[in-house]
């Protein structure tokens, strides 16, 4: 329960029609979710236009309509109020409507195209090494200490977001690291959270049938350093070139990290095997020290600096925040071996990008001995950018010794059809390393009936996901499951 002039604090108005003194028991931007002594925030959406539906939530008992354009008949004893942007409204007035709860603790956003789970995985690991109590907010799951909340989307919706940060905050939490995707930047999702700091990790294609050009998705990645205050940090990884891009206008104090370059937080891999990576890590005026981390890759050496340095601009001593790194795990999903009884390796990430995948089949180059087969099974999902499907057919191509294109999430279209324009990308001599087997099940299967003892089989695409929506649905599905499943059998066949 709140006062509605008291959730409207800080939110851009351009008038208002009745009393808006009265009572606000919740916030709603979906009108089947409204209730008696409801504010709607009528939000037009990427699908939906929120204003088409102020008179349903006026019957269903808003009592405060919150909008860009005022309705042409204005019901008696509701208060409307015009605003600047609907959306932006919205993060303000949840925020305010929760007690502004990331104000009372440490936020830290994580943006960029790959790396993201990964790294909010690590800093939520380290710092309740640390000894702290701390919330996640990712891709894989929402967290509060140890508790596990499903995760729906990235970033969750404002008011989705706010509740959790309430919960965290009553729950003792200091420190809350948080995913923020670009969609949720675009979207005002994250409007009205008071972040302490914002980490970009990097920046590849992905995203272009939402942003339409690299241009707005680089654009949108850096709002949120736009919007940083004065007292944050701004971390970034100056080996990408576009890490200088996002600190141009921040009012925060910039940081740098980087395996190549000169930069604040720094590194060098001295060994990667299947087993881990060895590192030298350190900073400026910080002595640098031989570490071996779990994690594995390149593309994970980064994760890793990345979340050192947030652990040291958050004011933790630079060997504590080490020593507690080289324990910690990686995220569900993210390069994540199985091992069958006779010695075959599966490997399962979410690599849903061509640089993703890229470093992932990279990185196994890097550490397989040259004696075994790599065999790839990936898919594209549907109803999302076309124009990498052919990209990263090329990549697996160029990268693996056998590669099944099958399907992924495909959402409304036609999985074949999706393996079609994969196709297209695959060059004349690697024909013959190709194979086409659209279920996904029979797919990973056939992958590993072909391994033998000593290779390698990467299944990519979904990772974490323990679902495979076809037509609107989403039916079981879970990679780890299904390589489990085949090396019993290939056990017992034997």
């Amino acid at each position: 329960m709140a006062i509605l002039k008291d959730i409207l604090y800080k939110v851009s108005l351009r008038s208002a029609v009745g009393d808006t003194s009265i009572e606000v028991t919740s916030i709603a931007f979906d009108s089947r979710k409204v209730e008696a002594g409801s504010a709607f925030v009528a939000v037009s959406g990427t699908q939906v236009d929120g204003h088409q539906f102020m008179a349903q939530a006026v019957e269903k008992g808003a009592t405060a309509i919150i909008c860009e354009q005022m309705p042409e008949t204005l019901q008696e004893g509701v208060t409307y109020v015009q605003v600047e942007n609907s959306a932006e409204a919205l993060g303000i007035m949840a925020s305010n409507f929760y007690g502004n709860p990331s104000s009372k603790m440490k936020v830290v956003g994580i943006t960029g195209t790959n790396g993201k789970t990964t790294i909010v995985t690590l800093l939520q690991q380290l710092f309740i090494k640390l000894g702290y109590n701390t919330g996640l907010l990712s891709t894989v799951n929402n967290k509060i200490n140890d508790k596990i909340i499903p995760a729906t989307h990235t970033t969750p919706d404002a008011v989705q977001l706010n509740a959790l940060m309430a919960q965290m905050v009553k729950e003792g939490c200091t420190h809350c690291f948080m995913e923020s995707s670009s969609h949720a930047i675009e979207q005002k999702r994250i409007a009205g959270i008071q972040y302490a700091g914002a980490v970009f990790s990097n920046i590849t294609h992905d995203h272009l049938d939402y942003h339409h050009t690299f241009e707005n998705y680089i654009n949108a990645k850096k709002k949120l350093f736009d919007g940083l205050p004065s007292d944050a940090f701004a971390l970034v990884n100056s080996d990408d070139k576009r890490g200088s891009i996002m600190l141009q206008n921040t009012k925060a104090a910039k940081h740098t990290f980087s395996l190549k370059g000169a930069s604040d937080y720094k590194a060098k891999v001295l060994s990667n095997s299947l087993q881990g990576l060895e590192m030298e890590i350190g900073g400026k005026d910080i002595p640098s020290q031989h570490v071996w981390f779990k994690l594995i890759g390149d593309f994970n050496a980064y994760n890793l600096l990345a979340a050192y340095g947030v652990g040291i601009l958050l004011g933790e001593n630079p060997e504590d925040v080490l020593t507690q790194l080289s324990d910690v795990n990686p995220a569900r999903g993210r390069f994540e071996q199985v091992i069958s009884p006779n010695g075959i390796t599966a490997i399962v990430d979410y690599a849903h990008t061509p640089d993703a995948l890229e470093n992932v089949l990279m990185t196994i180059q890097n550490v397989r001995t040259k004696n075994e087969q790599v065999i790839c099974v990936v898919g594209c999902g549907g109803d999302r950018d076309k124009t990498k499907r052919p990209k990263m057919a090329a990549i697996t191509t160029r990268y693996a010794d056998k590669v099944i294109f099958t399907s992924d999430n495909p959402r409304s279209e036609d999985p074949d059809q999706i393996i079609e324009d994969m196709r297209a990308g695959v060059g004349s001599s690697n024909y013959n390393k190709v194979l086409s087997i659209t279920n996904r099940k029979e797919a990973i299967r056939t992958a590993c009936m072909m391994a033998q003892a000593g290779d390698i089989v990467l299944v990519a695409g979904k990772g974490h996901e323990t679902y495979q929506e076809i037509n609107g649905v989403k039916h079981d599905f879970d990679d780890f499951q299904v390589i489990e499943e085949v090396f019993v059998q290939i056990q017992k066949g034997k």
